[in-house]
């Protein structure tokens, strides 16, 4: 996959905790609750990665030439056998990337792919765990952020 863009935009380096808690609280009530009700369980609200596996990923993508980390929103299958409680649930995927600037003065964002094995493989970093169903303690992690309240209108409100 290429994406061309005319320049980057660099944002700053954290968003204030009003942008996070209105982003999240904007994807629950607009994607969570839909895609929670469709796979009939409570669908994942975050990813996560330790520092460590970050750190490794963005070596191996930088020995491989590239600049970037795409990432891109997934689902595991329905018949997810090697992590049931994952099954239809969303995930993130990250793909390394290398940016290059065309002679129209665009950047183009290639996915880098190598061989492994003899084998041609994109590369990717390894799968995150993810809440629900793999949830930090409560007295952590998503619960300092998030706590929404969403009305389900004929089936009444609830605090997720």
């Amino acid at each position: 996959m290429t994406t061309q863009v005319k320049s980057y935009v660099r944002t700053k380096k954290s968003d204030s905790t009003n942008d996070v808690e209105n982003f999240i609280r904007e994807y629950k009530q607009k994607r969570w609750v839909p895609n929670s009700e469709r796979i009939g369980k409570a669908d994942s609200l975050s990813a996560w990665y330790s520092v460590e596996e970050l750190e490794e990923f963005l070596a191996l993508a930088k020995s491989n030439g590239g600049d970037g980390v795409r990432f891109f929103y997934g689902a595991f299958p329905e018949d997810y056998a090697a992590k049931p409680e994952y099954a239809g649930r969303q995930t993130l995927v990250m793909i390394a990337t290398k940016s290059r600037t065309t002679e129209d003065g665009c950047v183009a964002d290639k996915n880098i792919y190598r061989k492994n094995n003899g084998r041609v493989e994109i590369l990717s970093g390894g799968i995150p765990r993810t809440c629900p169903p793999v949830c930090p303690p409560p007295d952590g992690g998503m619960g300092d952020f998030g706590i929404t309240i969403v009305d389900r209108g004929s089936k009444g409100m609830e605090i997720i």
